[in-house]
């Protein structure tokens, strides 16, 4: 039997995918996390060969939440599962350690086509993330986009401030302080050389990062 452990902050979300494989033979859902955190203790208790992990949720997020699981439980797969379809994202992903990329758009046979493949040891990439991340290979690695410089929480903050979230927002959603957020903000505009939100927005339009392609 394998076990599956599905991590996501909207409920609606996580009832769906319980509800694609619930009646898939050999697969059992072992449980339903809804940040990071919850994921990392979720995954010591039932020891899943899944993990299908939401990217942006609040806390340490789903970078954290697969570098950490990945750490412990070094056997357990992860796809990663996001309603973004940028380059940078899965690049960082299988970084972290995930075996798969896929999107919240895609329908039921390809998620299941995914856990079969990533379960067998292979690694998946939806179709359409593929070809756009070989499309914009040469914008990312060739002229080096600056972007990839952040860390994963940078990233995270500044995905955020390109979908024009206050500061107030991205506080409540990664749980830290308006403080911490203005840390990071700072910290960002350093790496990049910028001044403004505008810039970092200009940043990813040129770059075709952050959901901005």
């Amino acid at each position: 039997m394998l076990k599956v452990l599905i991590v996501d902050d909207h409920d609606m979300v996580s009832q769906g995918i319980s509800l694609v494989l619930q009646d898939v033979k050999g697969v059992e859902v072992v449980g339903v996390a809804h940040s990071g955190e919850e994921a990392i203790a979720q995954s010591r208790a039932t020891t899943p060969d899944i993990v299908l992990m939401d990217v942006h949720m609040p806390g340490i997020g789903g970078l954290g939440a697969t570098k950490e699981i990945k750490r412990i439980l070094p056997k357990t797969k992860v796809i990663a599962l996001s309603a973004l379809d940028d380059n940078l994202y899965p690049v960082k992903l299988i970084e972290a350690g995930a075996s798969g990329y896929v999107t919240k758009g895609t329908n039921a046979s390809e998620l299941l086509d995914a856990i079969n493949m990533v379960s067998k040891g292979e690694h998946y990439i939806s179709k359409d993330i593929a070809q756009k991340m070989a499309l914009s290979k040469f914008s990312i690695d060739d002229q080096g986009s600056p972007l990839g410089e952040l860390s994963d929480r940078e990233l995270q903050v500044a995905q955020m401030i390109v979908d024009c979230k206050k500061s107030s927002e991205i506080a409540e959603h990664l749980n830290v302080s308006p403080k911490t957020v203005s840390t990071y903000r700072t910290r960002i505009f350093a790496k990049l050389n910028i001044d403004s939100d505008v810039e970092l927005i200009h940043l990813a339009v040129r770059y075709n990062v952050l959901g901005m392609g």
